[in-house]
């Protein structure tokens, strides 16, 4: 037997003479990280190239770790079926034997249904109708899906073999055992031979990409497209297909692959900058990242049509265990009309359906300039012509698509626009560069692949490096200034513009990645309003670690209150940050007759950011109202509690109270952790009592305070989930 770290969170236990390769936890780029390792490679056997790899999943207990999805077998899966040929006929890898998926029965069950929804989107002419498809047309896109699915649509277990891991060793596979030790706690045994596993991610320890990017910066502009994802889901050295928009200043995402708060930190963006998410489909390359989009402290606008939406949510639903419902509760939905331009605040945006195994959309963004518009088209995962010309068949008993459909797809993906990045992955469900070769767009984007462009394909389009900006229409002002008054006025409400011109004639002052802006210890001279990018505030002896992006006011409780700073702040990466003196600051609040009450409130945000709950990527304002409405509560040593306040969290201030399941202490809370999320989560089943073990002090917060803020809610679902695996 031999154990390899592959990354955090990642090992792999192989025994050879039990034909046994199992990769251990399988989060975001997990495949990518074996291949880094040489633990996948390419072999020729039969005159057919294939390649190596696990043919067994150990999942995750905890289906979310470090607020990053722990359990994503969708790409694990596909390479053992397909790249490996363990499904394919006559393949000299087929050996009749199917590849196995390890874990408690709720993770297994959940990740079968997520392959599910992963392989095939919606399936059902039914389900397909309830995104408002009229039935002629879905019973079209029905005809196109199982033609692609080899003319039937076949559920998980046909495909992997589940062994459901309970208190007892259970058996894998020729005399290999398994048994489950605590959470995410493993030991394999095989003839005397002991391998123990431990899935679980440290204190600040977080899923690594499994590449290195540089730190970018750009311009805000009026129209533009940022690079940042050329590569497929099985590059190892590059983010998978996506874009940036910028429009008026303000930043899109197209599509959310892997790793992609890593990528956004290298381009300078903090999630509460985000306007919005254009969704492409929700194949994992393009999906995965959605969590990352959990953690601001507003709903990030979500833009798809409701065909693709209703794919995301069900499979969304399938990682989280959470109602399909509560999608709405993360984000703010914007249902586009397909085949329609859709104006956003003036970005239009036209969506067109594109044939693939899952609801999927091309997208292209357009905006009025000088002569005309200008248009980008987004051509993420589509199908090659000569693949679906042999699916062409007009007789509507067999699966395929009609010559009609053919030419109208055709004709979408030849429209010439300014600017066209398209998908040569090639393959039975990606594109051919050698099909736009009399594409008349200005300027084509060869993207989704991990191959070298061949000289035929190098005539037809260009490739982009990450970070690289292709600007649409200039911009003649500066948007950051704006951005900078519409903070402060939301933190300062009622306040004359006047006054608030008065800090916003400050300078504003650049802060390189890796720099440190403040250290602990000192007393800070300045208040800083963080404009871009990201700051961390760590406090190493308390375990502090916490991301501070826009609107968050630094070194504030310094100035105000004249006392070191408990903690260091540093830029994560390129940051702007407004510098207002401490007497300006101070007088401004006195002029307003805000100086009383902010000394007493900073203390209580300042306790709020050095919580894990509330001391990241949230702004001021939103602390503030929290602090307004949270109240101070007490409990004598060996007090039960009865769990929460009415539907809200008790936050720890002072004590200890410990987390009892059928009588055994299964965590201790300490200053900064909290208790009751479930009340939050309508979770009202857990068998979890809390009983103080010290006389404690704890803030009590109505759950009405933090329902509407992503990330909080999203750390509510991580930590129910941990504490649920107890019971």
């Amino acid at each position: 037997m031999r154990k390899i770290k592959v990354a955090a969170g990642i090992f792999w236990v192989e025994i050879p003479e039990a034909e046994l390769y199992i990769l251990c936890g399988c989060p975001a780029d997990c495949v990518k990280h074996l291949m880094k390792r040489g633990l996948i490679n390419s072999v020729e056997k039969a005159g057919r190239v294939f390649e190596t790899g696990p043919n067994a999943i150990l999942l995750s207990d905890l289906p979310v770790q470090g607020e990053q999805f722990a359990n994503l077998a969708e790409f694990p899966v596909l390479q053992m079926l397909y790249r490996q040929g363990m499904l394919l006929p006559n393949h000299p890898n087929n050996k009749g034997i199917k590849p196995l998926l390890i874990g408690i029965e709720h993770e297994v069950k959940a990740q079968a249904e997520y392959i599910y929804r992963g392989n095939y989107g919606l399936t059902s002419v039914q389900e397909i109708m309830e995104a408002g498809i009229p039935e002629e047309q879905a019973q079209e896109m029905m005809r196109l899906k199982l033609a692609f699915a080899f003319d039937r649509i076949s559920r998980t277990d046909e495909l992997l073999e589940a062994r459901i891991i309970e208190q007892e060793p259970a058996e894998l596979r020729n005399g290999v055992f398994i048994q489950r030790k605590g959470v995410n706690l493993y030991e394999f045994t095989y003839r005397g031979q002991m391998v123990s596993v431990d899935l679980n991610l440290g204190a600040n320890e977080e899923y690594d990409p499994p590449y290195h990017l540089e730190y970018h910066q750009f311009k805000r502009e009026y129209f533009s497209v940022i690079h940042s994802g050329e590569g497929d889901g099985w590059d190892p050295n590059r983010p998978c297909m996506a874009s940036i928009v910028t429009f008026q200043g303000k930043i899109y995402l197209i599509d959310t692959g892997p790793s992609l708060m890593y990528n956004l930190q290298a381009m300078g963006i903090g999630v509460s900058e985000i306007e919005g998410i254009i969704q492409t489909h929700a194949h994992d390359d393009h999906f995965n990242g959605l969590t990352v989009l959990l953690r601001s402290d507003h709903r990030i606008k979500y833009y798809s049509t409701k065909l693709v939406r209703l794919s995301v949510m069900k499979k969304l639903a399938a990682l989280t265990g959470m109602d399909e419902a509560l999608f709405e509760k993360y984000f703010e939905i914007h249902d586009l009309e397909a085949d329609k331009w859709n104006n956003i605040d003036g970005l239009e945006i036209m969506p067109v359906y594109s044939p693939h195994p899952v609801e999927t959309s091309i997208m292209f963004l357009r905006s009025l300039w000088g002569d005309g518009y200008k248009t980008y088209a987004h051509l993420a995962d589509i199908s090659s012509l000569d693949l679906l010309k042999k699916m062409i068949s007009d007789d509507t008993a067999k699966n395929g698509i009609t010559q009609r459909y053919f030419d109208r797809v055709k004709e979408s993906y030849l429209t010439p626009v300014m600017l066209k990045k398209i998908d040569i992955g090639g393959g039975m469900i990606h594109g051919h560069a050698e099909d736009f070769k009399n594409d008349r767009s200005e300027r084509i984007i060869l993207s989704h692949t991990t191959q070298e462009l061949s000289d035929s394909q190098k005539v037809i389009g260009d490739t982009a490096s990450f970070g690289s900006v292709d600007v649409l229409i200039p911009s003649y002002r500066d948007y950051l200034k704006p951005f900078a008054h519409q903070y402060l006025q939301t933190f300062f409400p009622g306040v004359p513009a006047y006054e608030i011109e008065l800090l916003l004639n400050c300078p504003v002052v650049a802060v390189n990645p890796g720099t440190i802006l403040l250290k602990q210890g000192e007393k800070s001279h300045y208040v800083f309003c963080l404009l871009n990018g990201m700051m961390e505030y760590i406090i190493p002896e308390r375990g502090v670690k916490n991301q501070m992006t826009v609107g968050a006011m630094i070194a504030e409780r310094s100035c105000l209150k004249g006392t070191r700073l408990n903690g260091t702040y540093r830029a994560v990466n390129y940051v702007k940050a407004l510098q207002i003196p401490a007497p300006l600051y101070t007088e401004f609040l006195r002029r307003n007759d805000l100086l009383e009450y902010a000394q007493q409130e900073v203390e209580q945000r300042h306790f709020l950011e050095c919580s894990w709950l509330f001391g990241e990527r949230i702004a001021c304002p939103i602390k503030s109202r929290i602090t307004q409405g949270m109240y101070l509560g007490s409990c004598r040593k060996g007090q039960v509690l009865s769990g929460s306040v009415e539907r809200g969290i008790l936050l720890i201030c002072r004590g200890e109270i410990g987390l009892y399941d059928d009588g055994h202490e299964i965590e201790v809370l300490k200053p900064g952790d909290f208790w009751g999320e479930e009340s939050i989560l309508d979770k009202s089943y857990t068998s979890i009592i809390a009983r103080s073990n010290t006389d404690a002090q704890f803030y009590q917060i109505p759950g009405e305070l933090i329902e509407n803020i992503p990330i909080v809610q999203w750390k509510l679902l991580e930590t129910f989930a941990r504490r649920s695996v107890h019971q």
